[in-house]
């Protein structure tokens, strides 16, 4: 186990080198930044001391290298909008996000597996089928389309749910929570419910197909044989192996969650990274697109690790030392 954490930490460290130079080169040859912040009645040398100030004057290879060292010690730089190193902005947004992405992941997992059990033991039956439905449509119809029908519904129709904003908060450890607050559990259904519904497909149909190939195996036959109640080997023996691709496909959308929940965000205005970095782009902030990006590769090579950590310890039979039987 610790010859395969250090083998992909070394990975990880050249994957993050690569996306370096990609993320890098790619933010800098798109527009340029200094004619957003100067006026229009900005002279030349106006521009050049804009451009002094930024650190845009450099060869852009020697602005990589500055990135690359200011990186070694943790900075990636400061907002060109609000002056503040960019890593704070991203922080003081990112327990939202964070909130957010982990609630709509339980929502998938407690509705979904349940679900995906049920299709799986009556593949034939119309609930099933009906269930197998719903999941299609989970992946099919866009998610701006369901936010919007559901602010329309829950918000402007009934009343019921609140349709923008994060709502009241609460301090823990320091970090602002809203799920503990009622206003604030309200504001977060309909955006955590949302993002849910595609992982939530996914987790029907993936337990759905889990629980169709391990009914017939044999130790599924031996176990119902030997006497052992349907519960257990359900709950036991079967879960045991359908977890593994569901906890494999769940960690890596987890992480496209976190990274990639702009629509959402932007839907329930929703004061998370994602919409920080809408805005960021809209005005070329070069540092906080580049902070962004970096800390989006960091965060998926991340929970890759943690995935496969966790798949090797559902399934002893996975050999991750290299070694032999």
């Amino acid at each position: 186990m610790i010859e395969f954490i250090i083998r992909r930490v070394a990975q990880a460290m050249l994957v993050l080198f690569v996306m370096t130079l990609l993320v890098f080169f790619g933010v800098h040859v798109i527009g340029n930044p200094v004619y957003i912040f100067a006026s229009s009645e900005c002279t030349r040398e106006c521009l050049d001391e804009i451009m002094a100030n930024l650190g845009l004057d450099l060869p852009i290879w020697q602005q990589y290298l500055m990135f690359l060292g200011n990186l070694a010690e943790g900075d990636l730089g400061k907002s060109f909008t609000f002056g503040v190193p960019a890593m704070s902005l991203i922080w003081e947004r990112f327990p939202a996000t964070l909130e957010l992405a982990t609630a709509s992941l339980a929502i998938a997992v407690a509705v979904g597996l349940p679900l995906g059990l049920y299709a799986g033991m009556r593949p034939d039956s119309l609930v099933s089928r009906a269930i197998m439905g719903f999941s299609m449509l989970g992946f099919s119809v866009p998610i701006f389309w369901i936010g919007l029908i559901f602010i329309l519904t829950f918000s402007v129709r009934l009343g019921w749910l609140p349709s923008v904003g994060r709502g009241q908060t609460v301090q823990v450890f320091g970090v602002p929570v809203s799920v503990l607050t009622r206003d604030g559990l309200a504001h977060l259904v309909m955006p955590a419910f949302t993002l849910s519904l595609i992982m939530m497909s996914m987790v029907i149909r993936l337990t759905r197909a889990g629980m169709r190939e391990v009914l017939h195996a044999d130790y599924i036959r031996f176990a119902r044989a030997s006497g052992v109640r349907e519960r257990r080997v359900i709950g036991l023996h079967a879960m045991k192996n359908i977890l593994i691709p569901v906890v494999t496909v769940l960690g890596m959308e987890f992480a496209s969650v976190i990274a990639f929940a702009v629509v959402t965000e932007s839907i329930f205005s929703w004061p998370g990274v994602g919409k920080m970095l809408i805005d960021a782009i809209a005005v070329l902030d070069r540092p906080l697109i580049v902070a962004y990006l970096i800390f989006v590769v960091v965060m998926f090579v991340t929970i890759n690790l943690c995935v496969d950590i966790l798949y090797s310890l559902l399934d002893p039979r996975v050999r991750v030392g290299g070694g032999g039987p």
